[in-house]
């Protein structure tokens, strides 16, 4: 089963293809509030290299967040948009699992954070399983003093990634037990996006388009203003 995965959640857009076999083609960039112009020339250079055509692509996976709104906005209305032209099913994941997939071997708990602005980072914690990870909280929007004072209180070995941690990480350098991952984990990555579709793709697990719906877990910065006068 050939999977499409398309991953815009942070400054980073790009997408991947694959089965079982592993990854087969990706492409990615961060250019920040480009993800529009970007991704479907990705898109069409990730089936060039895969050798494959769109019409092979059995299943769509789109990372739905957390993230920042115009991103998400962007890859999850083209997975919509694939999904019914190709008329195949999603397989929708939480941007912050990504985050936390390559480093499923470390062995301690993961605190993964992607940068969400105004002073926040969006939150979930996880352990490690044999081949996996498994989420431990329910993704959050959160300020990093408040991750700080939990990791005071757990007192244990922890891992923390993701953009969110690179931007705060002055905040978490010197306290014990806590280290920072390598900024090359710090995004979500349309290839682990692939990787954690296929099992879901295999036990069924689909949405349909229209089920969609984005884990924004806040409005986003810029609001519509009121139509003046109206009544």
């Amino acid at each position: 089963m050939l999977i499409l995965g398309i991953e815009s959640a942070t400054g980073r857009v790009g997408c991947a293809i694959g089965s079982h076999e592993g990854v087969r083609a990706s492409v990615q960039a961060t250019r920040e509030r480009r993800h529009a112009e970007l991704l479907a020339p990705q898109i069409q250079a990730a089936c060039a290299h895969a050798d494959i055509s769109l019409r092979d692509v059995a299943a769509v996976a789109v990372d739905v967040g957390p993230g920042l709104y115009t991103g998400l906005r962007v890859g999850v209305t083209t997975a919509i948009t694939m999904a019914h032209a190709l008329r195949v099913p999603v397989v929708a994941v939480c941007s912050l699992d990504l985050v936390a997939f390559p480093l499923r071997h470390t062995g301690r708990s993961i605190s993964v954070m992607i940068d969400a602005r105004r002073g926040e980072v969006f939150h979930a914690r996880y352990g490690c399983l044999p081949g996996g990870v498994q989420r431990l909280s329910d993704p959050e929007v959160v300020t990093p003093d408040h991750i700080v004072s939990q990791m005071l209180a757990r007192d244990d070995e922890s891992l923390v990634v993701g953009d969110g941690a690179v931007r705060y990480a002055s905040m978490f350098e010197g306290l014990r037990g806590v280290e920072l991952a390598d900024p090359g984990f710090a995004h979500p990555s349309a290839e682990s996006l692939v990787l954690l579709a296929h099992s879901r793709a295999v036990r069924e697990e689909f949405v349909r388009p229209d089920e969609i719906e984005p884990l924004y877990l806040r409005r986003p910065d810029a609001q519509p203003n009121p139509i003046a006068g109206r009544s």
